[in-house]
């Protein structure tokens, strides 16, 4: 039956399987007869009857291999069909099947399989054409495409011309390795294809997976002494998901405008001239697809006089708001929204004004509602909340150099300030008790996720490039650390190592490590000399301080595969060990490039140029402050020398800074692990990104349970539980410690985590925060914490929801609360006038509450009656119950109506993704209970007697009579099944152009959704 199925692939099919596949596919070409007529609409616009031998082997072809391919097909097949109606295109169908596979993901991570093979076939289909009936093989038309792919790209404007003319296409075509597809889970595939994919002027797709690696490491080798070479080792390394490029380079890399750059951080300067300029700079570079950090610690505040005019001036928020206005309407680069965040110290006069500017009540033209905020943070202000001093504020105008200082040079600048407000040398200043400005810190960042907190003097005394200049803020995700003044913005450039990919059996491959580290500094060394900005003053910075940012993604994961819980010591001590063993390698090889290319320009003076590695550099900011760092300062990794390496080093590096732990929440979609160092939110969640809500279930716990045998036991328990396990009974506790959950883990393990990661690290890592508790005196102590720790900066913080929305994935028992009101009232009152909607899917009312009388000649399907007891088997035994089916019951409704009479809740309620080309309709609950009954109608003709049918697949009310059981044939559960579909077609309008879209999805939403940037990611 399997048309790509080898002979082997039939031996090892048991008769009895084969008879099964046989009667699957019996069953379903019988439907497609007597069930309303249907064609397709193809993409020249002609038309086909609709095939449905044809859909079937399609979906089999994706479930070859898995562990139970023959439900699965019954399943997705059953549900597709439903879903259908006259007139659909073949891409609307399509993505129907897509759609069935993706619903039943919460039933078995399997489907997961499935959907990314069914999205793949249409890539495949549009990008090298139609394969599944030509002599050639996909692997030749694929390799072929790619060919044509470059050479048509660099025709019609889409790729740089150095595509064509630097590289062997023929050569780097043979390379391509189509199996690595597979690596991809379907919500990383469909967003690589909707957010990175290169895209014709319809935005369909023109390049597969692997082309798009392939794009990248060619676009990223142009200066190579042999491209080809090295285009082939950065494409085997990505192509391998061991490490992904940051957001823009997966974006421009290949193309004629290669605006690669992540990250740009600029300081607006006290004058007219150059705040103007400022909000110029900001909207080129946010179009180039950066997202940006701004300091404006140096705007004078409001009221304080203006020599130019004899007038005063209106502060910083004003300006700021121009520039929030004008990010708001910029797309960077066309695919992802304008992103901002302002930066400014606590010391400011405006300071009180600038905590207001996230809140959403108050005088709009005083709220920022795009960009974001963060506090630049001084030692000697945490020293101040520690011993509960007070605290001034001061006009920048007066007190100007104090933006330039940090250590000592600060502390003693400021208090010399403080004597002057005291004496009355000041025009104006407040004074504020520093515990409490820190509580309303804490206050704004529980109620609004802001300002991020970040420390000024963690971030210069420990840099390593600070020669250069101050560093006077972060960037937008608070991972960079970098100099910047009026004449030069600061750049840097992103990409993170995937750790999940380099576990083998239960340990880290520290050789496979090694070579991605070196492969990944050297790709982002490359990349500066290729890159294109808008900003004269950022390509100046660029090219003289060659910043890059080498991350990490999936943390978590590795602790999970490793058997490793988040908030034990062993965690500690692995963040440890493998950022000390990224670090080094990172920093090797850059020394090793500066070898081979030479120095970035302002080495000599720098850290470095002594022989300074980032470890060094702890007892400084120890000795600064005066207290020591409540961190371990020792390496944890045997074997690495680091006197040789700083004996390296003092001879030269090629990049004035190698590390940064970007969120990397988007690519690590892509790359199917949890994002940066962060733990899971929950174990089943929904994530809304741009490119569409996926469901996200660990597959490490699903994998874990079902070697157990306990996973279908617990799964609905776990959705119930928002995706907590910790209070499953089932489930042993050695598995609830290694899977514990953002909100259930202490933050002070992220704390200790970050501080040992950030020893190593030489610019920061972007940490979010996870709270249970709204006490703000143990929010202080564990801010302070990570400051004692030295840590460098913060991220979102995320408190834990008060109140929980009802899944609509699982079947609650409400009967306590409303009563039982029969199954009937969720879909017997009859629709309004049908208004039009997106996707041709009329708008129906709502279910009822109260049962509505039946009208007259209606039919009563799948238990419509209130008072119908449900057979517990059919008429030969066979157990007819509510649960997962078995292969024999594909396609079953899963769960009983609920006692409320409002429609059970099902696979088919939870929001479907959408790939690059969605079918984006919503049907009402009254049209998803009629298809879901539809498909237990179905479902059930394919698997039970021909002669004999329980009263559980449906009984007319007409007919029925007390104590008889009527029994129906095949044809007539079709029929009847098609008599239900032209009805509601008939209501609507016209068949189903989508599948049910339920209003929320299984599980809770990823609360760095609402806010996370991308452009780092």
């Amino acid at each position: 039956m399997c048309e790509h199925g080898s002979d082997t692939d039939e031996e090892h099919r048991t008769d009895t399987e084969q008879f099964r596949f046989s009667s699957v596919l019996a069953a379903f070409s019988v439907s497609s007869v007597v069930f309303m007529e249907i064609y397709i609409k193809k993409r020249d616009g002609t038309r086909e009857p609709y095939n449905a031998d044809r859909i079937n082997r399609s979906i089999e072809r994706a479930c070859h291999g898995l562990s139970d391919p023959i439900s699965m097909v019954t399943q997705i097949a059953t549900e597709t069909r439903l879903t259908l109606y006259d007139g659909i295109t073949t891409e609307e169908m399509d993505q129907a099947t897509i759609n069935a596979a993706v619903q039943n993901i919460k039933e078995d991570i399997e489907y997961d399989r499935v959907a990314t093979r069914l999205l793949l076939k249409t890539v495949y289909r549009r990008v090298v054409g139609e394969f599944e009936n030509k002599e050639e093989t996909l692997e030749k038309m694929h390799r072929d495409g790619f060919i044509r792919f470059v050479t048509e790209g660099v025709a019609e404007g889409l790729l740089d011309a150095r595509m064509k003319e630097k590289y062997n296409l023929e050569r780097l075509a043979d390379c391509l390795d189509l199996e690595r597809d597979e690596l991809f889970e379907y919500a990383g595939l469909s967003s690589l294809l909707n957010r990175y994919a290169v895209k014709d002027k319809e935005q369909q797709p023109r390049e597969t997976p692997q082309y798009f690696f392939m794009r990248i490491a060619m676009g990223l080798a142009y200066n190579e002494q042999d491209p080809n070479a090295w285009a082939k080792k950065f494409y085997d390394k990505m192509s391998r998901l061991e490490y992904v490029a940051g957001g823009s380079t997966n974006i421009h890399a290949g193309t004629p405008r290669p605006a690669l750059s992540n990250c740009f951080l600029l300081e607006i300067h006290d004058d007219i001239e150059h705040i103007a300029k400022s909000v110029a700079d900001v909207i080129k570079l946010s179009k180039a697809s950066g997202g940006i950090g701004a300091s404006i610690t140096k705007l004078r505040a409001a009221g304080s006089p203006l020599s130019s005019n004899n007038t005063t001036s209106s502060g910083p928020t004003p300006f700021a708001k121009i520039i929030d206005t004008a990010i708001r309407a910029v797309q960077r680069g066309g695919k992802k929204k304008g992103a901002l965040c302002f930066y400014m110290e606590n010391w400011h006069y405006d300071f009180p004004e600038f905590l207001d500017w996230k809140h959403n009540a108050g005088d709009d033209y005083l709220r920022m509602r795009t960009a974001n905020t963060a506090v630049f943070l001084s030692d000697e202000f945490m020293r101040r909340v520690a011993s509960n001093s007070d605290w001034y504020m001061f006009d920048p105008k007066e007190v100007a150099d104090l933006n330039e200082l940090y250590g000592d040079r600060f502390v003693k600048r400021y208090n010399e300030y403080v004597a002057l407000a005291e004496a009355g040398k000041l025009r104006i200043f407040k004074k504020v008790p520093a515990r409490e400005q820190f509580r309303q810190m804490l206050v704004s960042l529980q109620t609004t996720s802001h300002p991020w907190l970040t420390w000024k003097d963690a971030i210069n005394l420990r840099a390593l490039n600070n020669n250069t200049g101050t560093i006077h803020m972060s960037n937008l995700c608070t991972e960079i650390c970098l100099p910047q003044d009026k004449d030069n913005i600061a750049v840097c450039n992103l990409a993170s190592i995937n750790l999940a990919t380099h576990v083998h059996n239960k340990e880290i491959s520290w050789s496979r490590l090694e070579s991605s580290v070196r492969f990944a500094v050297r790709q982002l060394d490359n990349l500066i000399d290729i890159n294109v900005l808008p900003v004269k003053e950022a390509e100046a910075g660029d090219k003289e301080n060659r910043a890059i940012g080498l991350g990490v993604m999936g943390f978590t994961d590795t602790l999970e595969k490793l058997g490793i819980a988040y908030d034990s010591d062993f965690a500690a001590d692995f963040a440890d060990r493998i950022f000390e063993f990224i670090s080094y390698m990172a920093i090797d090889e850059s020394a090793s490039l500066a070898q081979e290319r030479g120095s970035y320009s302002h080495f000599q003076g720098s850290g470095w140029s002594r022989g300074k590695v980032p470890i060094d550099t702890l007892l400084r900011l120890e000795r600064d402050r005066g207290l020591p760092l409540t961190v371990m300062k020792e390496s944890r990794h045997r074997g690495l020398n680091w006197d040789v390496l700083r004996e390296k080093v003092k001879k030269g590096m090629r990049n004035a800074t190698l590390m940064a732990v970007a969120p990397n929440a988007n690519i690590g979609l892509v790359a199917g692990t949890t994002p940066g160092i962060d733990p899971r939110f929950a174990q089943v969640f929904s994530r809304n990104k741009i490119s569409g809500k996926y469901l996200d279930i660990n597959h490490n716990l699903v994998l874990d349970l079902k070697n157990m045998g306990l996973w279908e036991k617990v799964r609905d328990e776990i959705i119930e539980a928002q995706g907590d396990i910790e209070h499953i009974s089932d489930i042993p506790e050695h598995i609830k410690k290694i899977y514990k959950t953002s909100f259930t883990t202490s933050p002070l393990a992220f704390i200790e985590v970050a501080a040992r990661a950030q020893k190593w690290v030489d610019q920061a890592l972007s940490r979010n925060m996870y709270l249970e508790t709204r006490d703000i005196e143990e929010t202080m102590k564990i801010y302070q914490t990570a400051w004692e720790k030295g840590v460098k900066t913060t991220y979102y913080l995320h408190m834990k929801p008060r109140h929980t929305a009802e899944q609509s994935t699982v079947h609650v028992n409400k009967a306590e609360k409303m009563g039982k009101l029969g199954f009937a009232a969720a879909f017997m009152r009859k629709p309004e006038a049908a208004p039009a909607s997106s996707g041709g899917i009329t708008k129906l009312q709502p279910p009822l509450l109260t049962p509505s009388p039946l009208p007259k000649g209606e039919t009563r399907i799948l238990g419509a009656s209130q008072d119908l007891e449900r057979p517990s088997s059919d008429a030969k035994g066979v157990q007819l119950r509510y649960g997962r089916p078995d292969a024999a019951r594909a396609g079953v409704v899963d769960n009983p109506p609920a006692e409320d009479g409002s429609a059970p809740f099902t696979k088919g309620d939870f929001p479907m993704a959408r790939s690059f080309s969605p079918m984006q309709a919503e049907m009402p609950s009254p049209v998803r209970v009629e298809v879901r009954e539809a498909v237990a109608v179905v479902a059930s003709a394919m698997t039970v007697s021909e002669d004999a049918v329980s009263e559980d697949v449906g009984v007319s009310s007409q007919t029925k009579t007390e104590g008889t059981r009527p029994t129906l044939t095949v044809e007539q559960v079709l029929a009847r099944a098609n008599e239900m579909e032209k009805a509601m077609a008939g209501r609507s309008g016209r068949g189903f152009g989508g599948v049910a879209l339920g209003p929320t999805s299984a599980g809770p939403e990823d609360p760095q959704d609402q806010f996370i940037c991308d452009s780092c990611q």
